[in-house]
């Protein structure tokens, strides 16, 4: 049994443990946050493979990141399940929902439709660390990666992603550097070639009141309750109309065991 969103404060208190209450040396230094378990190809095709998804397994990464880029730019919502989960209160790119940030009304409906909650809530941008002075009122080269900073949208920028700009002009950015998020880096790399902005909205990948998703298996139900568009699981692509069984009933059978309105 997986833990499902583990919190970072576990790895804290083992850090303390070791470095102050036994006087060992301090050693580690946090470049990332993706300590959770990982699932492997074999392990995510079973999990597949039980719940009767339709799927497409695309092996050639740069095809994968082409298709997820285009999907984005053409106003879908993607499921992003890829290594190992983040350890702590957010999404980073491992377990994310990720979306056009240039859309007026992709906030409204991610809230109202995905995530299940109101619509005052406002989405983080996640950028390419080395443009992401030219869209945020930050040092170039500057690190931003747990979303804990939230500088000015460049005036210039407001337009191009209202949907990660909130009321006062600002974003809580996600810095993004190929070394420390991989393939995710390359994807926004790839949206950002195809339309000239290497933003996309991330958000994490669950609905209210539910963990981020850890295993395949809670990927796939979440995927299948609401209404995101494509569920990527490393190579695994699974579009939401080819799916049997996502119903209305369903649906709301599989909110109410977490008591969302």
């Amino acid at each position: 049994m997986f833990p499902e969103n583990p919190g970072g404060g576990a790895l804290g208190t083992a850090f303390y443990i070791y470095n102050t209450v036994l006087g060992r040396p301090r050693a580690f230094r946090m470049d990332h946050a993706h300590f959770g378990p990982s699932f492997d190809d074999a392990q995510i095709k079973r999990a597949l493979d039980r719940a009767d998804a339709t799927y497409e397994t695309i092996a050639d990464e740069e095809e994968l990141l082409k298709r997820a880029a285009g999907m984005i730019a053409d106003g879908q919502v993607i499921a992003w399940f890829q290594g190992r989960l983040e350890f702590g209160p957010r999404a980073l790119g491992a377990r994310s929902l990720l979306a056009d940030p240039r859309s007026n009304e992709m906030e409204d409906r991610i809230n109202a439709k995905v995530k299940f909650r109101e619509a005052f809530r406002p989405f983080a941008p996640a950028v390419l660390k080395e443009q992401a002075h030219e869209y945020f009122e930050m040092p170039a080269g500057m690190d931003a990666p747990y979303m804990l900073l939230v500088p000015k949208v460049r005036a210039e920028k407001r337009a191009v992603i209202p949907a990660v700009t909130h009321e006062d002009g600002t974003g809580r950015v996600q810095t993004v550097t190929e070394e420390h998020h991989g393939r995710y880096y390359r994807l926004i790399r790839a949206f950002g070639e195809l339309t000239g902005v290497p933003v996309v909205i991330n958000t994490s990948f669950n609905v209210r009141g539910e963990p981020i998703v850890c295993t395949p298996e809670h990927a796939y139900r979440c995927f299948m309750a609401t209404n995101m568009d494509v569920l990527v699981i490393e190579q695994f692509v699974l579009l939401k109309e080819d799916q049997p069984g996502a119903k209305e009933h369903e649906i709301n059978e599989y909110l109410a065991q977490f008591q969302l309105d």
